[in-house]
Formats: structure tokens, C-alpha cells, sequence
């Protein structure tokens, strides 16, 4: 039984001796003796071999964005010139009807438009006779102004004429250059507005005098350009034509 315990606490002796040799280095010295442990370091790069660069992590986020860059372009086409579309200027204070019309401005006025509505075209000769220079009518020829507006009517009565001039005079007008040698009230107030500035409710009023063919023309071309009323301060009548 004794020999049985010493037998196997031999063997167990023997066992760690072996792991014990196991782990150590099996080289040694040609005096026996077994050399020194030291850490391995790391392997070091060439001096000549550059480093690989790394991205920072504190470069600013740049997003995704499609464009020649993401195509295989090598570089981007020049931008173009930054440019707004500005809405344009509204152009004068608009005026309805006489409240703000000067007296002789409104007799002038009045005194036309009850020659329009009278159906007659020669009820318009004493008016316009009021004036010391007969008015512009969109004619030099010297002749008989009325035969002149006549012969502008779509009829042989020149009704059509008379009923312009009365729609103009109950548009919006508009009055310009106050106190300077130009002041003049001006009907339609769209002889002095821009077109494409024209609210909803003014289109209204612009095709009251024109037709939908007209105002498209006008458009292109820039500005109103039918006929006018153009009054003095003084009341006098200064033209009934179109817009040059």
C-alpha cells in the first residue's frame, strides 16, 4: 500500500518535472547555461518606406451629392453666373374716379366722357376745342380731328372710338412728374405700370379695354402700348392716342 502511494506520487513528480522543462527554452549555451528572456518588439518600418496617411477623424462631414465628381469626371464644368429673377417695381399710386382730381383735371374729364356716352362723335369737337392746341391724336395729317377719330372707329359712326374713350376714363389713373414741367394725369394707370407686376383683379381691369390677344402682344413687347388719356393740371387736354 506504501509502495503503491510512493509509486504514484513519483509519478506525479516526474510529470510537472516535464511540463517544468517543456516550457523552458531548449536552447542553451555551449557553458550550459540558459540565455536571458528579453520581449520581442515589434518590427519597424524602413525610414525610406513613407507611413500611409490616415483620415482625422475631425475632417468636417462633406454630404453626398450627385454630380461629374460622382460620374468619373475629373473635374466639375464651371458654374454659371449666379442669377434672381427680381419681381419688378410696382410703378405709381393708382387713382379711381375724381375724388383726387384737381377741378379743372375732373371738368375735363367729365366733359369728355359725357361726349362718349352720348353715342355722338361730334359732341367731342367743343371739348377738345377747349384747348389753345388741339390735342395729340396720334396724327399729324392737319385735318379734321373728329373725322380723324371717326375714321380710327371700327364703325362708320365711331361709336366704337367713344366707347374706348369712356373705358379709359373709368379705369385707374395715375399721376406723374408732380410739380415738374411733365405733370400729367394719365389714364390707363397701365400706360405707366409694368405687365407682368399686374395683380389677378388688375388683369381684370387691363381686359376691360383689351383682349386676351392683345395683352399676350403687349407682353412681349415689354409695356401697354393701346390708347391713353394724358390731362395738364390745368385741364387741359394734352393727347388721346396710343402709346408711342
Amino acid at each position: 500500500m506504501a509502495g503503491s502511494r510512493a509509486a504514484g506520487l513519483a509519478i506525479i513528480v516526474l510529470t510537472f518535472s516535464c511540463l517544468a522543462a517543456a516550457a523552458a527554452p531548449a536552447v542553451e549555451t555551449l557553458t550550459g547555461a540558459r540565455p536571458a528572456v528579453r520581449p520581442v518588439a515589434a518590427p519597424m518600418l524602413e525610414p525610406s518606406v513613407p507611413r500611409p496617411a490616415l483620415p482625422s477623424p475631425l475632417e468636417p462631414f462633406s454630404p453626398f451629392k450627385q454630380g461629374p465628381d460622382q460620374n468619373g469626371d475629373s473635374e466639375p464644368p464651371p458654374a454659371g453666373p449666379q442669377t434672381r429673377a427680381t419681381p419688378p417695381e410696382p410703378g405709381p399710386q393708382v387713382h379711381y374716379g375724381a375724388t383726387d382730381l384737381p377741378s379743372a383735371v375732373a371738368r375735363m374729364r367729365d366733359a369728355l366722357m359725357e361726349a362718349a356716352r352720348s353715342g355722338d362723335i361730334e359732341r367731342l369737337r367743343p371739348v377738345l376745342e377747349q384747348n389753345e392746341m388741339p390735342p395729340s391724336l396720334g396724327s399729324d395729317t392737319g385735318g379734321d380731328p373728329i373725322d380723324f377719330l371717326r375714321g380710327q372707329s371700327g364703325d362708320p359712326e365711331g361709336r366704337e372710338i367713344l366707347a374706348l374713350l369712356l373705358e379709359i376714363l373709368e379705369a385707374g389713373w395715375v399721376h406723374v412728374d408732380a410739380g415738374g414741367a411733365q405733370e400729367m394725369y394719365i389714364w390707363p394707370y397701365f400706360d405707366q405700370w409694368p405687365l407682368n407686376g399686374l395683380s389677378p383683379a388688375q388683369e381684370v381691369e387691363l381686359y376691360r379695354i383689351l383682349t386676351a390677344v392683345d395683352v399676350e402682344e403687349m407682353r412681349r413687347y415689354g409695356r401697354y402700348i393701346f390708347f391713353r388719356v394724358g390731362i395738364g393740371p390745368d385741364g387741359t387736354l394734352h393727347y388721346f392716342m396710343p402709346s408711342p
